[in-house]
Protein backbone atom coordinates (compact mmCIF):
# COMPACT_ATOMS: atom_id res chain seq x y z
CA UNK A 1 0.00 0.00 0.00
CA UNK A 2 1.46 2.68 -0.93
CA UNK A 3 1.99 6.07 1.66
CA UNK A 4 -0.98 8.68 1.25
CA UNK A 5 0.48 12.06 0.28
CA UNK A 6 0.26 15.28 2.15
CA UNK A 7 -0.74 18.09 0.16
CA UNK A 8 0.37 21.85 0.64
CA UNK A 9 -2.47 24.91 0.94
CA UNK A 10 -2.17 28.02 1.19
CA UNK A 11 -4.56 29.39 3.62
CA UNK A 12 -5.12 33.50 4.28
CA UNK A 13 -7.16 34.49 7.77
CA UNK A 14 -7.53 38.19 8.95
CA UNK A 15 -8.10 39.17 12.92
CA UNK A 16 -7.16 42.23 15.42
CA UNK A 17 -6.18 43.42 18.45
CA UNK A 18 -9.34 45.30 19.52
CA UNK A 19 -8.87 47.36 22.52
CA UNK A 20 -10.74 49.51 25.10
CA UNK A 21 -10.12 52.25 27.84
CA UNK A 22 -11.90 51.22 30.85
CA UNK A 23 -11.02 52.91 34.33
CA UNK A 24 -8.09 54.45 33.08
CA UNK A 25 -6.54 51.27 31.73
CA UNK A 26 -6.37 49.51 28.18
CA UNK A 27 -7.95 46.38 27.70
CA UNK A 28 -7.89 43.87 25.05
CA UNK A 29 -10.23 41.26 23.89
CA UNK A 30 -8.77 37.89 24.58
CA UNK A 31 -10.56 34.24 23.57
CA UNK A 32 -9.58 30.62 25.05
CA UNK A 33 -10.16 28.32 22.51
CA UNK A 34 -8.73 24.62 21.59
CA UNK A 35 -8.49 21.43 23.63
CA UNK A 36 -5.29 22.74 24.98
CA UNK A 37 -6.85 26.03 26.36
CA UNK A 38 -4.96 28.47 24.58
CA UNK A 39 -5.59 32.39 24.50
CA UNK A 40 -5.11 34.13 21.09
CA UNK A 41 -6.31 36.92 19.66
CA UNK A 42 -9.40 36.79 17.30
CA UNK A 43 -9.23 35.96 13.64
CA UNK A 44 -10.26 33.87 11.19
CA UNK A 45 -10.73 32.82 7.38
CA UNK A 46 -10.83 35.47 4.71
CA UNK A 47 -13.76 34.24 2.64
CA UNK A 48 -13.60 34.42 -0.98
CA UNK A 49 -14.03 37.70 -2.60
CA UNK A 50 -13.93 39.35 1.30
CA UNK A 51 -11.36 42.30 1.64
CA UNK A 52 -8.90 41.57 4.22
CA UNK A 53 -9.86 44.58 6.65
CA UNK A 54 -13.90 43.13 6.73
CA UNK A 55 -12.62 39.67 7.44
CA UNK A 56 -10.93 41.27 10.28
CA UNK A 57 -13.61 43.13 11.64
CA UNK A 58 -16.46 40.26 11.17
CA UNK A 59 -13.73 37.23 12.74
CA UNK A 60 -13.62 39.96 16.12
CA UNK A 61 -17.27 40.43 15.74
CA UNK A 62 -18.61 36.81 15.14
CA UNK A 63 -15.60 35.36 17.91
CA UNK A 64 -16.08 37.81 20.67
CA UNK A 65 -19.53 39.73 19.97
CA UNK A 66 -17.48 43.03 19.97
CA UNK A 67 -17.94 45.50 17.09
CA UNK A 68 -14.92 47.54 16.46
CA UNK A 69 -13.78 50.26 13.54
CA UNK A 70 -10.55 49.06 12.27
CA UNK A 71 -7.73 51.62 12.76
CA UNK A 72 -4.48 50.58 11.39
CA UNK A 73 -2.76 46.97 9.82
CA UNK A 74 -0.63 45.82 12.29
CA UNK A 75 1.76 42.44 10.94
CA UNK A 76 1.38 39.45 8.65
CA UNK A 77 2.54 36.26 10.37
CA UNK A 78 3.37 33.50 8.43
CA UNK A 79 3.08 29.88 9.59
CA UNK A 80 3.00 25.71 8.93
CA UNK A 81 0.59 23.39 10.57
CA UNK A 82 -0.99 20.25 9.99
CA UNK A 83 -4.74 19.51 9.61
CA UNK A 84 -7.42 17.92 6.98
CA UNK A 85 -9.32 19.40 4.31
CA UNK A 86 -12.06 17.40 3.05
CA UNK A 87 -10.64 14.20 5.27
CA UNK A 88 -7.01 14.37 2.85
CA UNK A 89 -3.63 15.49 5.02
CA UNK A 90 -2.90 18.81 4.36
CA UNK A 91 0.24 21.02 5.47
CA UNK A 92 -1.09 24.88 5.74
CA UNK A 93 0.71 27.86 4.86
CA UNK A 94 -1.00 30.21 6.57
CA UNK A 95 -0.36 34.16 6.57
CA UNK A 96 -2.55 36.13 9.49
CA UNK A 97 -3.12 39.64 8.73
CA UNK A 98 -3.82 41.58 12.15
CA UNK A 99 -5.04 45.04 12.35
CA UNK A 100 -5.69 47.58 15.09
CA UNK A 101 -9.34 48.31 16.32
CA UNK A 102 -10.49 50.22 18.35
CA UNK A 103 -13.86 48.85 20.34
CA UNK A 104 -17.18 50.48 19.94
CA UNK A 105 -20.07 48.31 21.44
CA UNK A 106 -20.43 44.68 22.79
CA UNK A 107 -23.08 42.36 21.87
CA UNK A 108 -23.20 38.38 21.85
CA UNK A 109 -20.62 36.05 19.76
CA UNK A 110 -22.46 34.54 16.93
CA UNK A 111 -20.55 31.82 16.08
CA UNK A 112 -17.74 28.89 16.81
CA UNK A 113 -19.76 28.82 20.20
CA UNK A 114 -18.32 25.13 20.39
CA UNK A 115 -14.50 26.75 19.42
CA UNK A 116 -14.85 29.21 21.83
CA UNK A 117 -14.45 28.67 24.78
CA UNK A 118 -14.12 31.82 26.82
CA UNK A 119 -13.48 35.73 25.58
CA UNK A 120 -12.52 37.96 28.13
CA UNK A 121 -11.20 41.71 28.41
CA UNK A 122 -7.76 41.93 29.79
CA UNK A 123 -4.76 44.74 30.45
CA UNK A 124 -2.25 44.86 28.08
CA UNK A 125 0.74 43.12 30.75
CA UNK A 126 -1.98 40.34 31.00
CA UNK A 127 -2.48 39.99 27.90
CA UNK A 128 0.75 39.88 26.73
CA UNK A 129 1.59 36.91 29.35
CA UNK A 130 -1.53 35.00 28.50
CA UNK A 131 -1.61 34.66 24.90
CA UNK A 132 0.06 31.10 24.06
CA UNK A 133 1.70 32.21 20.67
CA UNK A 134 4.89 34.38 20.33
CA UNK A 135 3.94 35.67 16.95
CA UNK A 136 0.53 37.03 18.56
CA UNK A 137 2.95 38.42 21.07
CA UNK A 138 4.67 40.47 18.67
CA UNK A 139 1.78 41.55 17.33
CA UNK A 140 0.37 42.71 20.47
CA UNK A 141 3.73 44.71 21.06
CA UNK A 142 3.02 46.58 17.97
CA UNK A 143 -0.06 46.99 19.25
CA UNK A 144 0.83 48.74 22.23
CA UNK A 145 2.92 51.00 20.61
CA UNK A 146 0.05 52.18 18.11
CA UNK A 147 -2.40 52.36 20.95
CA UNK A 148 -0.38 54.46 23.54
CA UNK A 149 -0.07 57.16 20.50
CA UNK A 150 -4.07 56.65 19.71
CA UNK A 151 -4.78 57.40 23.09
CA UNK A 152 -2.41 59.98 24.20
CA UNK A 153 -3.96 62.06 20.99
Amino acid sequence: MAPSKVRNMRQVSAGGVVYRERANRVEVALIRVGEMDRWQLPKGIVEADEEREAAALREVREETGVEAELLAPLDTIEYWYYGKRNSTPTRFHKFVHFYLLQYRSSGTPEEDKEEIKEVRWVGLDEAEAMLAFAKEKQVLAMARELIQKHTES
